[in-house]
């Protein structure tokens, strides 16, 4: 059973069509990685389906119910890029004011106390929201999103602007709400992270889904990097020019009639190995194929 189900869903801003027939599906527990170039449509998305936006076509349900209703906004959190807090309100008084809304008395301290550890803000709780650094907001406005108990999250660039460290934690954070029943939509481009989280990625572009699947069938592919003596004047057919030589997507080729390809192109060899791709592979290569239609 999906928790949120979009089907066809477009929008347009003017002459701009920011969202041209997208649709996706979040079922309980698994996070889902939403990546792109800046301008691909993945913040308009969010808003969507969060329901501070409306689409021109199209249908979404959260929770069973329309998006922006009622129980869709008690089902749903959302943590937007750049959220904004009131300037003069601690970390903990941002969240105490939206506790009010799910509890009182030891019940609303409790999803205080909760929220804290989640965003691992204890340490700046006492700092007002106009002092904290862009990580302390993103992690602010995760613990806020996640509060009252939500079984959907929509995290906007979430793990942007925090060290490797804070960044990691955050990443176990989000596997542990996953693990409890919540459905988590990552949009990010910090492509190593949502490699590390996602069961299933979407990769947009112009509006568009130009690949989507899950994440273990994706990095399947194999590519055999080349390492050359010299860069060479024209790589054989079906390999790119890379920095440190040339590379092939292997499919059900051998390497070692690669190899044979580029001794008979007199290429010298320095060394070879063979990797999965990963997905900055798979979200270039899309591009790629998406400007070259």
């Amino acid at each position: 059973m999906s928790l949120l189900d979009a089907r066809d869903v477009s929008r347009s801003f003017g002459a701009v069509h920011a969202m041209a027939g997208v649709s996706l599906t979040l079922v309980p527990g698994e996070i889902v990685g939403l990546v792109g170039p800046n301008g691909a449509g993945k913040t308009t998305l969010m808003r969507l389906l969060a329901g501070t936006l409306r689409p021109d076509g199209g249908t979404i349900t959260v929770a069973g119910h329309g998006a922006g209703s009622l129980h869709a906004r008690r089902a749903l959190g959302f943590a937007p890029d750049g959220a904004v807090f009131p300037p003069t309100l601690t970390v903990r008084e941002v969240l105490d004011y939206y506790a009010r809304f799910h509890a009182a008395g030891a019940g609303r301290r409790a999803l205080v106390a909760e929220a804290l550890d989640l965003g691992a803000l204890d340490e700046v709780a006492g700092r007002r929201a106009a002092l904290l650094s862009r990580g302390y907001v993103q992690r602010l406005a995760l613990a806020q999103a996640a509060l009252g108990g939500r079984r959907i999250l929509l995290l906007d660039e979430t793990l942007a602007g925090l060290d490797p460290l804070v960044r990691r934690r955050q990443c176990d954070r989000l596997m542990a709400l996953a693990g409890t029943g919540v459905a988590v939509l990552l949009s990010s481009h910090d492509l190593t992270a949502v490699e590390r989280l996602a069961s299933r990625v979407l990769i947009l572009a112009r509006g568009r889904v130009v690949r989507e699947g899950s994440m273990a069938g994706l990095l399947r592919e194999r590519v055999l990097e080349v390492v050359l003596d010299a860069p060479p004047r024209e790589p054989p057919p079906g390999f790119r020019v890379t920095v440190f030589g040339l590379e092939t997507e292997l499919g059900s080729g051998t390497v070692e009639a690669a190899l044979a390809l580029c001794r008979a192109h007199r290429l010298a060899v320095r060394a070879s190995r063979v990797r999965l791709k990963s997905l900055e592979d798979l979200v270039l290569d899309a591009l790629d194929d998406d400007t070259a239609r």
